[in-house]
């Protein structure tokens, strides 16, 4: 197996562990998914491991890379809940989760999993989409569903899922969400920057749709939505939670199938070395 740069084969003296979860069963408009944790790892060997922006070096963040999990084909249920099992055992043993997807519901089973050891958690929520959508195509366990499940079942209160960037979604997930989460659409950085104090009183998952990028700049996706973030907008954004305390992170939605010359692969696994980066020693 192709591993994430500078990505051990051992759990020994790791914070992180990195797993890919090539899950591709809900998606709803271009299938694809199930290459992204591969295409990423890959396109990873062609970065640097020196962040100019942080002025670290991956290698001085050190983290496992266990491979993809197995998904049952045509089986949504178990493959879900072989996510949740691996996760939380990775999460009661002191580790830091990232994953790979994947489908946006990855973030349901891996949420389940922290929110067993960690009660008090915090979303960030950064996407296109609201995905709050109670049921869709006939399904409560959906990628446009993912958030109102999150919300619903793995916070204390609704509030603590923290949304933002977010420019698609219907009018009932706009005010589902208006009325529920802390939601900010359309804007990042400033709504960010003004919530990081109450985000710095509990522990945060990170959960990043690649869509929340322009398709002009990360086409590779199934359901692009136009006029969205550039990547130098995200990445100045993830800097302002430097000092968060990031149990997890996931990327997801990165579709290689509907890519061009792997430019959303390549943006995907630079974010993941800027999170592994930040956040790779830990501060628990």
């Amino acid at each position: 197996m192709e591993r994430f740069i500078c990505g051990r084969r051992s759990l020994k003296d790791v914070s992180w562990v990195l797993q890919g979860i090539p899950l591709d069963m809900t998606v709803s408009r271009l299938h694809g998914t199930s290459l992204g944790p591969s295409t990423v790892r890959k396109e990873s060997r062609g970065l640097e491991s020196f962040s100019f922006n942080l002025m670290k070096d991956l290698e001085s963040s050190p983290f496992a890379d266990i491979g993809d999990l197995g998904m049952v084909p045509g089986d949504l249920e178990r493959s879900l809940e072989t996510v949740r099992y691996v996760s939380v055992g990775l999460f009661r043993r002191g580790f830091r989760v990232a994953s790979l997807g994947g489908e946006h519901l990855v973030t349901l089973p891996i949420m389940k999993a922290a929110s067993e050891i960690y009660p008090d958690i915090a979303v960030v929520h950064l996407d296109a989409h609201a995905d709050l959508r109670d049921q869709y195509h006939g399904m409560r366990e959906n990628h446009a569903t993912v958030m109102r499940r999150v919300a619903e079942e793995c916070l204390e209160c609704p509030s603590l899922l923290y949304q933002f960037g977010i420019r698609s979604g219907t009018a009932e997930e706009y005010r589902w969400g208006v009325k529920n989460t802390s939601f900010y659409p359309l804007e990042l950085a400033a709504p960010l920057l003004k919530v990081i104090p109450e985000l710095q009183q509990r522990p945060v998952y990170l959960s990043l749709d690649i869509d929340i990028i322009d398709p002009g700049e990360a086409p590779g996706t199934g359901t692009p939505e136009p006029c969205g973030l550039s990547a130098r907008e995200l990445l100045d954004a993830l800097y302002l939670m430097k000092d968060l305390d990031v149990v997890g992170f996931d990327i997801v939605e990165v579709s290689p199938p509907n890519d061009v010359n792997g430019i959303t692969s390549t943006l995907a696994a630079k974010l993941a070395r800027e999170c592994l980066i930040m956040w790779g020693g830990g501060n628990r």
